[in-house]
């Protein structure tokens, strides 16, 4: 089996965009790889719900998402890039959380501005800390890393409480700073998606939240802007929600399944899923 290739060589390739869908769990992130991608994205938002059934809301501390990370890791074989939030704390505990995901095997982290507790970028009340309390953040997060591979994406949230200029400024000493990739959160419009694009001379991210206050635009609408990561954090968490909703619904209302069969898997198929007979053998094995 040929090794999937690293985020960083997947960035170098200049004519593709990197897709990321975001996965909360170690199911989540198997099916992200079984239908194909090359690369996942460990969504704070949606680990927040799947482990504590709390918003993102800064309620998730490092150990949770260092845990969540060695579980959803351990799990695929392709690059996984982490939202490591704020580095919860000060630049000694960026420097030690990079260690860590690193040693995990993760791909990468999302670093962002925000003041601690911090909440999801498309929520209001936002803000952030001053930029000379971010960079050294940055900087003991690049100087964490022992390899190159390991990606540090610098998210800035200055756009909402400082206005886009400001997130564009910010931008630009991140990178200068070290950062690989550039995060600015939640442009308003395609103009300003555009702006970012003309101003910062970085690779960039661009967030997709359905219903976000960011325009959903696809990948090739935002590589032609000149994005190279498109990062879909949601639309698993959304729609795994929704299917549960409704299967739940159902049989609280009539104490049966089978108007929502179509909405599940059959027990065959998620055994086969999971690998179950692969088990099964390495059981007898060992019998």
């Amino acid at each position: 089996m040929q090794k999937p290739r690293s985020l960083r060589e997947q960035l170098e390739d200049k004519n593709r965009i990197i897709v990321l869908p975001g996965v909360f769990d170690a199911l989540s992130a198997r099916i992200a790889e079984q239908v194909g991608f090359e690369a996942m994205f460990q969504t704070g938002y949606g680990s927040s719900a799947a482990l504590l059934g709390m918003p993102d809301f800064g309620f998730l501390n490092a150990g949770e998402t260092v845990d969540n990370a060695r579980r959803i890791i351990r799990a695929v074989s392709v690059p996984v890039l982490v939202d490591a939030d704020t580095g919860y704390g000060n630049p000694l505990n960026a420097w030690r959380l990079v260690r860590d995901l690193e040693a995990l095997g993760a791909a990468g982290i999302f670093l962002e501005d925000q003041i601690w507790p911090k909440r999801c970028g498309h929520m209001v009340g936002k803000d952030v800390i001053p930029k000379d309390d971010y960079l050294p953040k940055l900087k003991a997060a690049v100087e964490a890393r022992k390899s190159k591979d390991f990606i540090i994406v610098a998210r800035t949230d200055a756009r909402a409480p400082l206005g886009l200029d400001e997130a564009i400024e910010r931008g630009k000493a991140y990178r200068k700073a070290g950062a690989d990739v550039i995060f600015v959160e939640a442009p308003r419009s395609v103009q300003e998606l555009k702006k970012v694009a003309n101003e910062i001379d970085a690779p960039l991210v661009a967030n997709m939240i359905e219903d976000g206050v960011t325009p959903n635009l696809t990948g090739q609408e935002l590589l032609k802007l000149g994005y190279r990561i498109a990062v879909w954090p949601l639309s698993g968490l959304y729609s795994a929600t929704y299917a549960m909703r409704e299967v739940f619904s159902e049989l609280k209302k009539t104490s049966y399944t089978r108007k929502t069969r179509k909405m599940m898997v059959t027990f065959k198929d998620f055994n086969e899923f999971v690998d179950l007979q692969k088990y099964m053998n390495l059981e007898k094995r060992y019998s």
